[in-house]
């Protein structure tokens, strides 16, 4: 087997060769969680040891990643591909050289530099090699939880990578370089199978590059990718959750009887589902050892701790301080959540379930859906804001992301659509629109689905019982609601017998929503055929 020397010089050939890496930098590559801990410690200011063993660090000026700041660069292999707009915002080929050479240049000027060799993708016959470039222990500890980690023999054997990931964040873009907006700039090039990163040290815009990436090159290749989390049953049945911040995705997809395959990135192959990632990166904000004691227990050694507050002698960490930012996080490898499914791969899906948290109170808590209602509801993506978190808003904000991931999509949302659909068919998978939101009335007036109703919902759906269930057309949107559901009662089911106030109230709050789908569909119905956009609300 090729030796440590041997592997760290073959390394360092390649960077050389491809990206002009000094010779004379020290390359720490694949490095321990212990060496990359103690590198942390001594050479990042800002850098602790929590109480339970976990790295505390800082990501700089950014606490969140910044999707304004995000360019896809247009050339003749992927331009006819991209969904070009706001979410895909073209560079041009020189523009991301004078990037790359500014970031290589920065990463030249530092002593060690950090590579890391890892997989995207636990399918063996549909994962890429990722190489990670930096010179922040910080970043390669981050990235070494978030990929899949190589054994020996297969580092040993990794050769040249699939894709290769500059992360200069420390050193500014120039704001002068045609095109900047900012001095951050995150830019990937499908042709050269690189990205660039400036101006920013927030980690999570490495982990959602790489799904930006594989959210290109997959479908690609014919397999779906998806912006979800996914569980299987005892009996092998896979069900995914899609669904935006706030919705419940995350405390559903956990399930204590259930082996969680991944938390947010997975794909569909004709093999069954695979999850993008080797770890899970978890927002911390009031996490406690009560609520999600899978995730309070995962923070211990190995795991990284960005942005948070903890007691100055103690090293206690205080998740209820915001003082920092609200986006305080935790990555850490999946294999420290006790009932995770390794390797983290499953069959074909049974149930798609689409979470959403409706604040204007007229969705049903669960409806089934029909293969062109689901592609036009998993197109929408909606969910909607409650009134009072934002000033001057009195009412409920519907927010709309394609896929469920519009932020990262690369392709136009139909394409992802049309292959969910061909895929639901081939595989006889159900769908499901799930509302963990308010009943009874829009927010300040209705009350918020209870978790266990949902959890019943859910249930109900492994169980098959509510497949079984007598349903109802539930109008304007034309959705099937079941008459009744084990551990829910009767009422909570239909929107309109569990509202407070008057008959006129809750049709014009369903003809508001419905108006809110339809303006919103318009984005796709140049590319949606014409069954799917009648699978919308009927205004």
């Amino acid at each position: 087997m090729t030796s440590i020397a041997e592997t760290v010089q073959t390394v360092q050939e390649q960077l050389h060769q491809e990206a002009g890496i000094d010779f004379s930098k020290e390359i720490k590559h694949n490095l321990s969680v212990a060496q990359l801990y103690e590198d942390a410690l001594k050479n990042e200011p800002g850098t602790f040891l929590s109480s339970a063993g976990a790295l505390i660090t800082s990501s700089g000026a950014k606490k969140g990643r910044s999707p304004r700041d995000k360019r896809i660069v247009e050339e003749e292999t992927s331009a006819r591909n991209v969904w070009w707009g706001p979410v895909n915002t073209k560079m041009s080929e020189s523009v991301f050289m004078v990037n790359r050479e500014r970031a290589v240049d920065y990463l030249n000027t530092r002593e060690r530099l950090y590579v890391l060799d890892a997989f995207a993708g636990w399918d063996t016959k549909n994962r890429i090699k990722v190489r990670v470039v930096c010179a922040r222990a910080y970043h390669a500890l981050f990235m070494r939880n978030m990929l899949i980690r190589p054994t020996e023999e297969e580092l040993a054997n990794f050769g040249s990578p699939d894709f290769t990931i500059f992360n200069a964040g420390q050193f500014p873009a120039n704001r002068y370089t045609t095109g900047m907006t900012s001095t951050t700039s995150v830019s990937i090039n499908f042709k050269r199978r690189e990205m660039v990163i400036l101006g920013t040290q927030y980690a999570g815009e490495m982990k959602k590059g790489v799904f930006t990436i594989m959210h290109y090159l997959m479908p690609k290749a014919g397999v779906l990718s998806l912006h979800s989390s996914a569980n299987e049953g005892p009996d092998g049945d896979v069900s995914l959750f899609f669904g935006l911040s706030g919705t419940g995705k995350t405390t559903l997809s956990a399930d204590p009887h259930r082996y969680l395959i991944g938390d947010d990135e997975h794909c569909w192959s004709d093999d069954g589902i695979f999850n993008i990632e080797g770890g899970c990166y978890a927002k911390c904000i009031d996490l406690s050892a009560e609520k999600e004691p899978e995730i309070f227990n995962a923070i211990r050694f190995g795991s990284v701790l960005e942005n948070v507050v903890f007691h100055p002698q103690t090293r206690l960490v205080d998740y209820t301080d915001k003082s920092i930012t609200e986006n305080t996080r935790c990555a850490y490898p999946i294999e420290y959540i006790p009932n995770a499914k390794l390797p983290c791969v499953g069959g074909h899906p049974k149930n798609i379930i689409l979470l959403t948290c409706d604040a204007f109170g007229v969705l049903p808590p669960v409806a089934k859906l029909d293969q062109n209602q689901a592609m036009y509801h998993f197109i929408s993506g909606y969910t909607a804001k409650i009134a009072g978190t934002e000033e001057g808003v009195t009412e409920p904000e519907a927010t709309f992301s394609a896929c469920f991931g519009q932020p990262f999509l690369v392709w136009h949302p139909t394409k992802y659509a049309n292959m969910l659909a061909e895929k639901m068919s081939q595989h006889k998978a159900d769908a499901w629109l799930i509302n963990t939101g308010w009943n009874g009335g829009k927010y300040g007036v209705g009350k918020r689905i209870a978790l266990k109703y949902s959890r019943a919902i859910i249930d109900a759906i492994h169980s098959g019982e509510l497949a079984k269930q007598e349903y109802e057309e539930y109008p304007v949107f034309g959705l099937q609601i079941p008459k009744k559901c084990p551990n829910v009662p009767d009422n909570v089911l239909h929107p309109k017998k569990a509202w407070t106030g008057s008959a006129a109230e809750f049709d014009s709050m369903v003809q508001k929503l419905a108006k809110l789908f339809v303006d919103n569909f318009k984005l796709y119905q140049d590319q949606a055929s014409a069954a799917v956009i009648n699978a919308g609300p009927k205004v």
